[in-house]
């Protein structure tokens, strides 16, 4: 079955993965992937982030011999994007760096701002993810540089 919306399905990974305190989250690799990924690592919402080739993505297969259905390793020839999230506090009172995720474009209603309308996010305590013709930015760095471009997401 084909994805429509890959974005979406890494935020949602991501948002499942925080709600169970998973420390990583893998999910099929894609450029614009990585580089949501790495706008995030740059702003400090998460740890950091990899892309396995499809080979070592065979690692996750367990140990019994018997082919897993699901997860990183049933896309075993697919490159595949590992992220570490980031957590807060004790062992006790851990919680999640990243308290929300929303997706805001979507194949099927495209949401483009102008670089006068980009919004804040919890009066900038959070970060709009853009897609500029310069590249995937946050939405200060959007500013600076007077770009507008399609809002993709909003993280708090």
């Amino acid at each position: 079955m084909s994805m429509t919306d890959p974005i979406a399905d890494m935020l949602t990974r991501m948002r499942n993965a925080l709600d169970r305190q998973m420390p990583t989250v893998a999910m099929p690799h894609s450029k614009m992937k990585v580089a949501i990924a790495d706008v995030l690592k740059n702003e400090g919402y998460i740890e950091s982030y990899e892309v396995l080739p499809g080979s070592a993505a065979l690692a996750g297969a367990p140990a019994n011999g018997t082919p897993a259905t699901t997860g990183a390793a049933s896309q075993a020839k697919f490159p595949t994007l590992v992220i570490r999230l980031r957590y807060v506090g004790g062992r006790r009172e851990r919680r999640p760096v990243i308290n929300g995720l929303q997706r805001v474009s979507s194949p099927g209603r495209r949401i483009y701002v102008g670089k006068r309308e980009i919004p804040w996010v919890l009066s900038g305590m959070g970060v709009s993810i853009l897609t500029t013709s310069r590249g995937v930015m946050t939405d200060q760095k959007a500013r600076q540089l007077g770009l507008g471009g399609e809002l993709l997401c909003k993280v708090w």
